[in-house]
């Protein structure tokens, strides 16, 4: 079993910024990509940036420039820092792992609100 545990969400107002963490714990050996989701009420759940073990990341066209993606392999840990922040930004925002072994099912982190204001 895996625990994601994430931290870093709040309020802030427009063009302000945040840096969200997850760190995981549990059998987590070989992860291979570690992203962020979100989603905001009535809408689905989206890929915001991924990051692949080898450090090449991946990020939606709505956050390219402002957000960036970061992992350390060592200690099992993704970070979002989220720059310019826009209203449109506001959502729940999930950790998520996937592992390098096919079979292994993926892991959801709880969730962290992240809330702009204009």
């Amino acid at each position: 079993q895996v625990q994601l545990a994430e931290s870093g969400g709040g309020s802030v107002q427009a063009g302000g910024f945040l840096r969200l963490s997850c760190a995981a714990s549990g059998y987590n050996y070989g992860i291979n990509v570690m992203g962020w989701y979100r989603q905001a009420p009535g809408k689905q759940r989206e890929l915001v940036a991924s990051i692949a073990r080898g450090g090449s990341a991946s990020y939606a066209d709505s956050v390219k420039g402002r957000f960036t993606i970061s992992r350390d392999n060592a200690r099992n840990t993704v970070s979002l820092q989220m720059n310019s922040l826009k209203p449109e930004d506001t959502a729940v925002y999930y950790c998520n792992i996937k592992f390098e072994a096919a079979w292994r099912p993926e892991f959801w982190g709880q969730g962290t609100q992240v809330t702009v204001s204009s």
